[in-house]
């Protein structure tokens, strides 16, 4: 079996393949490793840690919300929330009709250390930097969390799942898991507390 980690960069598909037939970016521009598959993904516009693996059985327990798998994200968001907006996020926001699940919501006291990209939004409105860690993983979720608090994703970080972070890592970057790694996503030992 083989675990990558793979730092997903802006702009590329959490696919080997252009599903509409395209020429976007994808993992296979980056990523030489027969066989392997993402479990679970990113948006085009996200960025961050992925998980890949040949392991069906593991995949399936990263993913799956009945596993309660920590994923961890820094997210920066328009205007500086308040307490109010972030006990809505904390609690659970109504998203399409469903409430989501309560999340580790945390305003951030400055930028966190990532590599800087352009979110072409204007200077003259403040933004805010938010750790936000889920135990579920709906689509777009944050976003639309976050925009049903008023305060629209800009930039969208995912740094953690369960104990594995980013540290290491730069955009377009992979390595294998070590096997102790492996053993502590098997053991559940999901402690994703990776602060800026």
């Amino acid at each position: 079996m083989r675990y990558l980690l793979f730092f997903k960069p802006y702009d590329v598909l959490s696919d080997f393949a252009d599903p509409d037939g395209g020429d976007r970016s994808t993992l296979a521009q980056y990523v030489l490793a027969p066989g392997v598959q993402p479990a679970g993904r990113l948006d085009r516009d996200s960025e961050g840690l992925m998980l890949l693996t040949d392991d069906g059985g593991l995949a399936h327990r990263l993913t799956h919300p009945h596993y309660h798998m920590p994923k961890t994200y820094f997210v920066q968001v328009e205007r500086i929330p308040d307490e109010r907006a972030l006990a809505a996020l904390r609690r659970g926001v109504l998203v399409k009709g469903e409430l989501t699940a309560s999340a580790e919501v945390e305003l951030l006291p400055q930028e966190p250390d990532l590599p800087p990209r352009p979110i072409g939004h204007p200077d003259s409105v403040p933004t805010a930097w938010l750790r936000i860690v889920l135990h579920e993983g709906k689509k777009r979720q944050i976003r639309h969390m976050t925009a049903a608090v008023g305060h629209p994703t800009l930039r969208l970080v995912r740094v953690a799942i369960g104990s594995l972070t980013l540290r290491g890592l730069a955009p377009g970057e992979w390595r294998e898991l070590t096997e102790r790694e492996v053993a502590a996503l098997r053991g559940r030992r999901a402690d994703a507390m990776w602060t800026p």
